[in-house]
């Protein structure tokens, strides 16, 4: 009989966090809320963070030509239909 060990890799591993009383009351209401646990609703607060500051940090790397082409098109002034649309739309202040 060969002996396995469980794989940890997909077990939920515990993080213990220290919050002011004030912060674990709004946090316990807010997932109350949405009919969360406390725990559910941290992690899906903090995954949702995380996914938001990776997201952000982007990047894109392009060849020479590329983005000297980029550049020009920055470079030209706005045209076209929408452009024009835009411009000649009502402003929310205007009304």
């Amino acid at each position: 009989m060969v002996q396995t060990t469980p794989n940890t890799e997909n077990h939920a591993k515990p993080v213990n966090l220290r919050v002011r009383p004030d912060v674990r009351a709004l946090i316990d209401q807010a997932a109350r809320l949405q009919g969360k646990s406390r725990s559910d609703f941290m992690i899906d607060a903090a995954r949702r963070a995380a996914e938001d500051a990776l997201l952000n940090q982007t990047l894109i790397r392009v060849d020479q030509d590329d983005y000297d082409r980029f550049l020009a098109l920055l470079d030209q002034p706005a045209s076209g239909e929408g452009f024009a649309r835009l411009m000649n739309a009502t402003r929310p202040w205007e009304q």
